[in-house]
């Protein structure tokens, strides 16, 4: 699939003034140029991430309100329920939240909703069992910002809410004590990007305040924090980046007994996490436990102490893991068949699968795989007794929600934001909206937005790349959006001879430029060996890793695209 190179733009006079007082790589300068560090100051405060730069909590619209109303739960010696979502921002929020409050007050217990009988967020069977424990204040995480009705039905039952939320709210919210999301229109807290266990550890960090408990009685949970920080996705920025930042180096140095147990069971030594590593190795476990079956057990695995205990449930995770990637892989590979099998399917601009059989747990993950593929707005559809539910994946770019919204006449409920929805339907009414679904992309999307686009940092030359160089990149993680693996371009290079075809996929790359050489894998492109064959130089665009064998360690090219130089 030919994807569009995107370069970004230069602004050559704070390039030039950054490079002034840093006298690094202009290259570099032009990185934190493009990323907002424009200068000594913003470099030096990005380069070196502090506790102490968090913002105060009690900035938040509410904090005062829900510290007092947890405190009036403390003194009345009312129960309380901790509730969160079942994916990972939901879960490590809950084993936060629960673990700290514990520690201080003993009438608290948590409360995961199971995916399949009661869905996302706050839901009726949960409030009821609130009831019906006597429960008189929920603190709910990662969700109930939409709980509009819900939160009115607690209160009917004598149960008041603490909603923690980060979705964007609606223009009605929920009558609740306080509502802590820093995207209320009318909330000044300056950082608008935490994730749900961000919001809850602002919480903690207020009520700590209040109750004169040391830092480390919130500061213990980062390394839940920077999990569910690398696996929601959010913009890695100001407070995140920090939250990120201590929360990886605690999972490096100091983990929970919990994320410990993962590490080992991952088999991954400790002090070689990253960000990567922690949407890669640590959340699918965790992600797995609500796919597959029931989330609570992953905060079981975060609030045990006792490692051997936790081991247990960790191989459970573990086991769900197993059957969501077996479940995954055979989807992904029935579905793949299913469009190499539809004579349209090239022509469409939409995908949109439905078998009664598929695992309900992993349709949205196949959805992102279909789009590897088949690079368009995509829907992935399975059947629970009578009703047909199912996920939606987008392009970047492409607003899905408006699309599925456009299609609404065909559903009996929906929700979503820009990049992913999920829906229900009847069986007999999937055709119907399969087509309209096609006929409203197709009459919106624009061609650009149907090829993959590469945002490329800046361009250097080989002579560029030094350990200096590579180490100073480093210091820029952790990486995620909004502060991605810096992506390099260089133009004219020679192959050497030594490049050649391995595993039938991918291409090992032996390169020149000048008298500068290195080595690289292009994973996935194979297909395109020929140019390598039929020119004599090529454009390559890449990021920069480092190889150990040996104990020696060299740099080398992660290459993501490459096409004939202009004048080859």
């Amino acid at each position: 699939m030919e994807k569009r190179w995107n370069i970004l733009p230069i602004d050559e006079v704070h390039e030039r003034a950054l490079h002034a007082v840093l006298k690094i790589n202009t290259a570099l300068c032009r990185i934190l140029v493009q990323r907002g560090f424009n200068t000594f100051e913003k470099a030096k405060n990005f380069f070196r991430p502090e506790l102490k730069s968090l913002h105060s909590p009690w900035l938040m619209k509410d904090m005062d309100k829900a510290v007092a109303r947890i405190l009036q739960a403390f003194a009345k010696e009312e129960r309380i329920m901790v509730y969160g979502d079942y994916d990972v921002d939901g879960t490590t929020s809950v084993a936060a939240m629960y673990s700290f409050l514990s520690t201080i007050y003993p009438k608290v217990e948590f409360y995961i909703p199971h995916r399949y009988k009661e869905g996302y967020g706050i839901s009726k069977i949960g409030i009821d069992f609130a009831k019906e424990n006597d429960i008189t204040l929920i603190v709910s995480l990662d969700c109930g910002i939409k709980a509009v009705d819900l939160v009115a039905y607690a209160k009917t039952l004598g149960i008041d809410f603490i909603v923690c939320d980060h979705h964007l709210p609606d223009a009605e919210v929920p009558d609740a004590i306080a509502i802590l999301n820093a995207k209320q229109k009318d909330c000044n807290y300056p950082y608008k990007e935490l994730c749900g266990c961000g919001v809850g550890f602002k919480l903690m960090q207020a009520l700590a305040e209040k109750l004169n408990l040391t830092e480390d009685s919130y500061l213990q949970y980062l390394d839940l924090v920077a999990t569910a920080i690398a696996a929601d996705i959010v913009p890695i920025t100001g407070e995140n980046r920090i939250l990120a930042f201590y929360g990886i180096k605690k999972v490096n140095e100091n983990p929970s007994t919990g994320i410990q147990a993962l590490l080992d069971l991952a088999k991954k030594t400790q002090g070689d996490m990253d960000i990567t590593g922690l949407v890669f190795i640590i959340a699918p476990r965790i992600n797995a436990a609500g796919r597959m079956d029931d989330a609570k057990k992953a905060v079981q695995l975060f609030i045990e102490k006792d490692y051997e205990k936790a081991v247990q449930y960790a191989e459970i995770l573990h086991s769900d893991n197993d059957d969501r990637r077996e479940a995954d892989a055979s989807i992904t590979e029935e579905a793949l068949k299913l469009l190499e099998e539809d004579a349209n399917a090239m022509n469409k601009k939409t995908t949109v699968l439905f078998q009664s059989h598929w695992h309900k747990g992993v349709v949205g993950i196949v959805a992102s795989r279909l789009i590897e593929t088949y690079y368009r707005p995509t829907i992935v559809l399975t059947q629970t007794e009578n009703i047909v539910g199912g996920s939606a994946r987008s392009v970047p770019g492409f607003n899905l929600y408006e699309a599925v919204h456009a299609c609404r006449k065909h559903l009996l409920g929906y929700g979503g934001h820009f990049a992913a929805a999920g829906m229900t339907l009847l069986p007999e009414n999937v055709e119907a909206f399969a087509q309209e679904f096609e006929l409203v992309v197709a009459n919106s999307i624009t061609p650009e937005l149907l090829t993959p686009e590469i945002n490329i940092d800046t361009e250097i030359k080989f002579s560029d790349i030094t350990f200096s160089f590579y180490n100073i990149i480093q210091q820029m993680s952790p990486f995620g959006p909004d502060n991605m693996l810096p992506t390099f371009v260089s133009r004219n290079v020679e192959d050497s001879g030594g490049s050649k075809i391995v595993k039938e996929k991918h291409i090992r790359f032996v390169l020149k430029q000048g008298s500068f050489q290195f080595s690289g894998i292009g994973f996935n492109l194979a297909e395109k060996f020929d140019i390598i064959l039929t020119h004599k130089k090529i454009d390559v665009v890449y990021k920069i890793d480092i190889n150990e064998w040996q104990g020696n360690k060299t740099l080398q090219l992660r290459i993501i695209d490459f096409k004939a130089s202009e004048n080859s």
